[in-house]
């Protein structure tokens, strides 16, 4: 609570209002404590394009339950995905529940509830044929992009989220024991990567590009660094969406290389178990989405007791 006076004081003494905006809280309390947190700000992106010209005018204090509502009817009436939109809802409920957490609003109020996820109904995946990833890959070796094609191929051959291959940092790379240390994944532990032959290959070829875009090699902190900034790429989605385009696989994701690399694993008979560690899943649930791929497999494993009874 003093935290949130002393706040309250400082802007008073500015001639400010001591109500915030949720811009103004936003910006001023909840932008410093998620740098400090990650370097990864996805939170601030969306609120930035999705969240402060809709409702961020409005008083904190005053934001209310309608507020929320309408501005899930406009994001839908943008012709926005649920999975897109969950991703902002996750976005506002943080930022809500930060506002509670530190006073900024009561910690239990009918008036400002948390938002609930939509319903997404069947899981939509998209997973690569051999033919389709030799394509792909073949286009982005045409792009322009320093680094896109070797983005691309780091993700078919680890089946990293986007985030964790763009924010990866050599110091978590350990080329003799081929692993690699995710200090903080998306379910919030570490996780450890390994890395197949192609995949060093790739860490190989990384290098030397990079003696073509950065003059100091040497000082580089993450594997993909803009030569630009210094600093890791924010992303890759313009040279990707036109490198998938002229591949002919429109809407493919990146997220859809994990799918892919998971799918394949599986169809040359990788347990779900183990693609649950491979993939850094928490719970074999969220790796029972690609237990459809083994009918072929299962049939094979049975014939093991119709072989024993036929000797």
């Amino acid at each position: 609570m003093n935290k949130v006076l002393n706040w309250l004081f400082f802007r008073e003494s500015k001639g400010q209002s001591s109500g915030p905006t949720l811009n103004q809280f936003f910006d001023e309390q909840v932008v410093p404590y998620l740098n400090a947190k990650s370097p990864d700000n996805t939170i601030i992106s969306i609120f930035n394009n999705n969240i402060r010209y809709e409702i961020g005018s409005v008083q904190l204090v005053d934001l209310a339950n309608q507020d929320l509502d309408r501005w899930i009817a406009g994001q839908r009436k943008k012709g926005l995905k649920p999975g897109t939109i969950n991703k902002h809802i996750f976005a506002i409920n943080r930022v809500i529940g930060l506002a509670k957490r530190w006073s900024f609003l009561p910690p239990h109020s009918a008036h400002l509830e948390e938002l609930e996820p939509l319903r997404l109904g069947d899981y939509a995946q998209r997973f690569l044929s051999e033919d389709e990833i030799q394509t792909l890959l073949t286009e982005c070796a045409k792009s322009d992009h320093p680094y896109l094609s070797l983005f691309v191929r780091f993700l078919l051959l680890t089946g990293a989220r986007n985030s964790e291959a763009r924010l990866a940092k050599w110091q978590h790379i350990d080329v003799e024991k081929k692993l690699w240390i995710v200090p903080k994944s998306k379910n919030g532990r570490s996780r450890r990567i390994i890395l197949n032959s192609a995949a060093l290959q790739v860490l190989r070829d990384i290098k030397l590009q990079d003696v073509n875009y950065h003059p100091h090699t040497d000082n580089l902190a993450y594997l993909f660094t803009n030569p630009q900034t210094q600093k890791p790429y924010d992303n890759f989605y313009n040279a990707w969406y036109k490198v998938r385009d002229r591949a002919g696989l429109e809407n493919l994701r990146f997220h859809d290389l994990r799918h892919t690399y998971a799918s394949h694993l599986i169809n040359q008979g990788v347990s779900l178990y183990e693609v649950q560690t491979l993939l850094g899943h928490s719970s074999l649930q969220m790796t029972q989405r690609y237990a459809h791929l083994q009918p072929n497999l299962l049939q094979q494993h049975t014939e093991i007791m119709s072989n024993i009874l036929k000797r």
